[in-house]
């Protein structure tokens, strides 16, 4: 059975397991047990060893790994986690183009990679370049905290409150870059995870644009997006309609469907929202 992409990537510090227990109890699709941002230099041996000594994992959230970036030495010492069977992907920080994902895949082999993708300057002129790669690569994300400080931002914010358009380029470019690729576009965290309100509203918003997932940083975060991120009944039936009047006319171009007319792109959009379904 083809299971459907995460909606909720839940991240934990690896260093804490406190947090890492409450975070496998959690209803998260998939959690990203964190060994960069979060994890202070001197706890980074130590989150390691937590990982290798946690039970095998038995039903619950899929586990990834976030590894430090390339060519560091924490980097090389994080890869020893991969041989833990149940360790589902990595997720790859500060990558800057599809040949920093090729690098990671001739070390890992076939293990999935989730890239995140615009946490450095350079990284926003090198989106195309990941479908370019050969790579295992599983889910694409964006970071406005680590790109605004790479910039020298004062604020990533707008006047308006939203988003700035440096930062509202990024998200668009890695929902454009990870569709080219092939990949899950995932949405970045939404930092104040006490404003359900407003957590609900970009979620939702990311989900009609495209994305099919979003990054967390809170347990309490998790059902706002896997409500978000989950087709509703209508749509379930719509997609369905759609799909089934095509495969019973396989080669009409147009077709009428619920008293709609519906092309080829609907019908790729219907297989979409059938596939995360499942």
């Amino acid at each position: 059975m083809t299971l459907a992409p995460p909606r909720s990537w839940l991240f934990v510090p690896a260093d804490s397991e406190k947090k890492v227990a409450r975070a496998i109890a959690s209803d998260a699709d998939a959690l990203i047990f964190d060994l960069e941002d979060s994890v202070a230099p001197d706890r980074k041996a130590g989150a390691r060893e937590l990982l290798k000594a946690l039970d095998e994992r038995e039903g619950g959230p899929r586990w990834w790994v976030r590894i430090n970036p390339l060519r560091t030495e924490d980097h090389r010492l994080d890869l020893d986690l991969i041989a833990r069977g149940d360790i589902e992907g990595i997720v790859l920080p500060k990558a800057e183009s599809g040949t920093d994902v090729t690098e990671l895949a001739h070390r890992t082999g076939n293990i999935p990679i989730h890239a995140i993708v615009t946490e450095t300057a350079a990284s926003l002129f090198g989106l195309l370049s990941y479908r370019d790669t050969r790579a295992p690569l599983a889910a694409m994300s964006w970071g406005a905290e680590d790109l605004s400080a790479a910039l020298g931002a004062s604020s990533k914010l707008g006047a308006d409150g939203g988003l700035a358009f440096t930062y509202r380029l990024a998200r668009s470019l890695t929902l454009a870059g990870a569709i080219a690729a092939g990949a899950q576009p995932v949405d970045g965290v939404f930092t104040d995870f006490r404003d359900e309100e407003g957590l609900r509203a970009e979620a939702e918003a990311a989900a009609a644009e495209g994305f099919t997932g979003k990054l967390a940083i809170h347990p309490a975060q998790v059902a706002i997006i896997n409500a978000a991120f989950t087709p509703s009944a209508d749509q379930v039936a719509e997609a369905q309609a759609i799909v089934d009047a095509f495969a019973a006319a396989p080669d009409a171009g147009v077709l009428s469907v619920g008293g709609k007319m519906v092309d080829r792109p609907h019908l790729i959009q219907a297989r979409r929202v059938l596939s995360r379904s499942i």
